[in-house]
């Protein structure tokens, strides 16, 4: 591994050269706030596969492409005097050492679930007035509902045991199949968001990231499909012409492998 002061030169290179592109590339020139926040939404995504796949190379790439993004940004903040890479990094680092007063200060905790409670109270004293506005409002609504959750178990709401919310799971599921007997569609939707939500908490105890869970099952998924896809081709056929008892029998086969 490179040494603290190789890891520093490194990123001076980086800082140098996002100098020498906003000086001298067209594209690089043009670029706002606005125009990256699409694109850093894609690399932060395209992480999460490679972080979920293992693969580390991959990891290694991604978390480039980011950190170019940190740095794009910082140096257009510098621009307008308005920050530089300098005031985010002191910011984050002020940050840090403020929310971790067990490691900074006299505070002591016993576990890990204490730190969180901590964490979520400083925060109110800092003037938040709800522990939910750290949850960013364009969060995809799985993520969402899964910060919610653990936002509302720092500061102590939260079920006890897994089967009282494994109770509420199927609580819900009576009252989905209720409505679904009836034709309102709106109460079809949100009793279902019901299950969702329910099915998230869930996942919280049982230690599983539901986002991943999902993920991992359509990429299982997209890799079985692929194969009937690749069978049917062998066989001269679409799928559309071929009977779901085919399809079944190479489904199967894919599920083997």
């Amino acid at each position: 591994m490179n040494t603290r002061q190789q890891q520093l030169e490194a990123f001076n290179r980086l800082l140098d050269i996002m100098d020498d592109l906003r000086e001298k590339c067209p594209w690089d020139r043009k670029q706002t706030l606005q125009s990256l926040r699409h694109l850093t939404i894609e690399e932060t995504y395209e992480l999460g596969d490679a972080i979920l796949d293992n693969d580390l190379q991959e990891v290694k790439k991604e978390l480039g492409d980011i950190l170019l993004h940190i740095v794009f940004y910082s140096k257009i903040g510098s621009e307008t005097n308005d920050f530089d890479i300098a005031d985010v990094a002191n910011e984050i680092c002020e940050k840090l050492i403020h929310r971790h007063p067990h490691i900074y200060g006299d505070v002591k905790v016993e576990n890990e679930e204490e730190v969180k409670q901590n964490w979520e109270k400083l925060k109110l004293k800092e003037g938040k007035k709800s522990v939910l506005e750290g949850v960013p409002k364009s969060l995809p609504a799985l993520v969402k509902a899964s910060r919610i959750q653990d936002k509302a178990k720092g500061v102590g709401f939260d079920w006890e045991e897994p089967e009282q919310v494994w109770e509420k799971v199927q609580e819900e599921l009576q009252e989905l199949y209720d409505e679904v007997q009836g034709s309102d569609q709106d109460k079809i939707e949100s009793e279902f968001g019901d299950v969702l939500f329910s099915m998230i908490n869930y996942a919280r105890f049982l230690n599983v990231n539901p986002e991943d869970a999902l993920e991992r099952t359509n990429k299982k998924f997209i890799k079985r499909f692929t194969y009937l896809e690749s069978k049917a081709g062998e066989m001269g056929k679409s799928l559309a012409d071929m009977t779901l008892a085919e399809m079944d029998v190479f489904w199967n086969e894919a599920k083997k492998l």
